[in-house]
């Protein structure tokens, strides 16, 4: 997919995406370990999509980000948010964003293999 100034893209937007991908990410990832009831399925898809579990996997992979990711994450991390965290404190909902955004910018940018990188990296972060 090509969007022109992606770099430049207002962070909620990839954010708003990024969700999206992770969500399917998680869902896809518990169903190829052999999880199929639903009911279960959902309650182990939420240790990994809250904002806690994203904010801890961002601040723990930070260091291991290129510069251009570690600007992007940071202008996520700082922008002025429309929205509110249901089940979270602010700053921890604004790490868990900046989270979203830099997959959002990964899926938009088709880097799939830096997704793939991160996306594994999560997972371990957060635990299998």
């Amino acid at each position: 997919m090509k969007i022109d100034n992606l770099k430049n893209l207002n962070t909620e937007a990839l954010a708003y995406m990024g969700d999206a991908v992770y969500e399917q990410a998680v869902r896809e990832r518990l169903l190829v370990q052999g999880h199929a009831r639903v009911d279960n399925l959902h309650r182990m898809a939420v240790r990994y999509v809250n904002a806690e579990a994203q904010a801890k996997a961002i601040k723990d992979l930070f260091d291991e980000l290129t510069d251009d990711e570690q600007r992007l994450v940071k202008r996520a991390r700082n922008h002025r948010f429309h929205s509110k965290a249901k089940h979270a404190d602010p700053v921890t909902y604004k790490w868990a964003t900046a989270f979203e955004a830099l997959i959002g910018y990964y899926y938009l940018a088709d880097e799939d293999q830096r997704l793939d990188w991160f996306l594994r990296r999560t997972f371990c972060v957060i635990g299998d």
